[in-house]
C-alpha cells in the first residue's frame, strides 16, 4: 500500500473489507455447521517483488495463515508463484496472470482477471469496425503503442502484436520504454513523424497519467488514443482535459450486466462501495471483492479448512458474479473472463465494448482540443 503502486494497493484493501464485511453480516462461511468469520492479515510490500516474496513466506512461516491473495502486480506476483506452490497453499490472485501462471500447470495459484494480452484486443477491434469514420479501410489502419517494459504490459505488447496480425493492421510505432518512465518525448516524435491512427499506452497509475499529459503538450493529434490503468490514476479527476476521449480497457465496469448472490449486480456493489469508501470505485477494487467471494465459496464447497481441499474447490469452481464469470482452465486462469472497453467522454467513463453492454457509440476520431 505503498511504491508505485499506492493507490490500487488502498483500492484492493477496500474490495477486500467490503466483500469480507458482506460475507461476515450474512453470518460469514458455514463448514461443517459451524460459523466462521472471514479476516484478512496485510502486509505492505511497498510494490517490490522481493518484499513481496518474503512477506508471502512471512504470511506462511510466523503467521500460519493457510489462505494467500495474491499481490497486485504482476512482478509480485511473479516472484510469490514459487513460495506458495512450494509451501501447497492455495492462492488467488485478484489482479495479474504472470505469464509463468499462463505456461505450465500450477495447482495451486488461482487469477481471476483476464489475461493482459486482452487489454487492447476491443480498442483494435473497434477501431477496424469504426475504421470509416478515419477515412480508411480496415485494413489500411496503422497504430503505435509504447510499453512500460515490465511484467504486465510485456504481456498486454504481445496481446497487440497477435491482434494487429489478426486484424490486417500495421503496427508503425512499438517503444518498450523504462519502468515508470517520466519521459516519452522521443516516441511522441515519432507520432508526430508518422501519424498513426490510434496510439496505445500500457504501463501503471503513473505512467497513465504521464502519457495523456504528454500527448497534449506534445501537440500531438492521434484520432484513438488507449491507455491502460485510467481509472487507477484518477484519469477524469487529475487530468479532465487531457484525458477527454480517451479509451480506457478494464476488467470491470459497473454498468456491465453481470449479477452474482454476494453483491447482485455490478451497479449495487458501486452503490455499497461508495457508501463505505465515499468513491466510486475502480475495477481493481471489484476485482479483490470478486477474489474474497470466489474464497468464500470455496470454502463452504469443500466443507473443510484444508488447503488441499480448498483448493479442490477452487479448481471446480463455476460461479457467477457481479465481476463476471468465474471458471478456472488448467493453469489456474479464469477463462470466462474478458477485457472492457470505456471511453472518457464528458468526464465519465462510458461503457463502449462490449456493444451489447455498450452505452453509446464510440467518439471517434477523437476531437480536436
Amino acid at each position: 500500500m505503498s511504491g508505485a503502486n499506492k493507490r490500487s494497493g488502498i483500492d484492493s484493501k477496500n474490495g477486500y473489507e467490503l466483500a469480507i464485511r458482506r460475507i461476515n453480516e450474512r453470518g460469514g462461511v458455514d463448514i461443517d455447521g459451524k460459523r466462521y468469520r472471514l479476516t484478512v492479515r496485510y502486509y505492505d510490500d511497498s510494490s517490490d517483488p522481493l518484499r513481496a516474496q518474503e512477506l508471502t513466506d512471512r504470511l506462511i512461516r510466523k503467521d500460519g495463515v493457510k489462505f494467500i491473495l495474491g499481490p497486485y502486480h504482476a512482478g509480485q506476483n511473479r516472484a510469490v508463484l514459487t513460495t506458495v506452490e512450494r509451501n501447497r497453499l492455495p492462492m488467488i490472485d485478484a489482479h495479474s496472470v504472470a505469464r509463468e501462471q499462463e505456461s505450465r500447470r500450477n495447482n495451486y495459484a488461482f487469477a481471476i482477471a483476464a489475461s493482459p494480452d486482452q487489454y487492447f484486443t476491443s480498442a483494435l477491434e473497434i477501431a477496424a469496425a469504426f475504421s470509416k469514420k478515419l477515412g480508411k479501410a480496415a485494413n489500411d489502419l496503422r497504430i503505435g503503442m509504447a510499453t512500460q517494459d515490465d511484467a504486465f504490459s510485456r504481456q498486454v505488447r504481445a496481446g497487440v502484436l497477435s491482434d494487429v496480425r489478426r486484424l490486417g493492421i500495421a503496427c508503425i510505432i512499438d517503444d518498450q520504454l523504462p519502468e515508470n518512465f517520466a519521459d516519452m518525448s522521443a516516441t511522441l516524435d515519432k507520432v508526430k513523424a508518422l501519424k498513426p491512427d490510434m496510439f496505445l499506452v500500457s504501463g501503471h497509475e503513473s505512467t497513465a497519467m504521464s502519457a495523456v499529459s504528454q500527448i497534449e503538450e506534445s501537440g500531438a493529434s492521434v484520432p484513438m488514443v488507449a491507455v491502460t490503468h485510467c481509472q487507477t490514476a484518477r484519469l477524469t479527476q487529475a487530468k479532465p482535459k487531457s484525458s477527454a476521449f480517451v479509451f480506457c480497457p478494464v476488467q470491470w465496469d459497473r454498468a456491465a450486466q453481470h449479477e452474482g448472490d454476494l453483491f447482485g449486480t455490478g451497479e449495487n456493489f458501486a452503490r455499497l462501495f461508495e457508501k463505505a469508501y465515499g468513491y466510486e470505485p475502480s475495477s481493481v477494487s471489484a476485482q479483490a471483492a470478486a477474489a474474497v467471494y470466489v474464497f468464500a465459496d470455496a470454502f463452504a464447497r469443500a466443507q473443510s479448512l484444508e488447503p488441499e481441499k480448498v483448493r479442490d474447490a477452487i479448481s471446480a469452481t463455476d460461479l457467477q458474479t457481479f465481476f463476471g464469470p468465474v471458471k478456472f482452465n488448467a493453469q489456474g486462469v479464469n477463462s470466462e473472463k474478458s477485457v472492457m472497453l470505456t471511453q472518457i467522454i464528458d468526464g465519465e467513463y462510458v461503457l463502449v465494448a462490449p456493444g451489447n453492454w455498450a452505452g453509446r457509440d464510440p467518439v471517434i476520431p477523437r476531437p480536436s482540443r
